[in-house]
């Protein structure tokens, strides 16, 4: 079995910053693309980062130039720091990433259960 489980989300005022992280376990072979996404009340989810297992990265341009995602191999965890916050930003952030369990050949994409970030003005 295979666990997602984020961290660091909460309440910050506009302007602030968060770092939120994301813990991998359980029967792990091997991790691939490692990623942050965003649901906001009422909006589909959206893709804010991803880290390859290589550590290139991605952004959503709504994010760029403000957030920072990284990732730790060794410890299996994928970071998202957030700089200069807007409220725009709120919504749960979901954890996901493409691992291959370790008693099986196929790469599963494994969901967190998301942590919450809001940020007031």
């Amino acid at each position: 079995q295979v666990q997602l489980v984020e961290s660091g989300g909460g309440l910050v005022q506009a302007g602030g910053s968060l770092r939120l992280s994301c813990a991998a376990s359980g029967s792990i072979f091997s991790i691939g693309d490692m990623g942050w996404y965003r649901q906001a009340p009422g909006k589909q989810r959206e893709l804010v980062a991803i880290v390859a297992s290589g550590g290139s990265t991605n952004y959503a341009d709504s994010v760029k130039g403000r957030s920072t995602i990284s990732r730790d191999n060794a410890k299996n965890t994928v970071y998202l720091q957030m700089n200069s916050l807007k409220r725009e930003d709120t919504g749960v952030y979901y954890c996901n990433a493409r691992i291959r369990p370790r008693f099986g050949y196929q790469w599963v994409g494994y969901w967190g259960q998301g942590t919450q970030v809001t940020v007031s003005s």
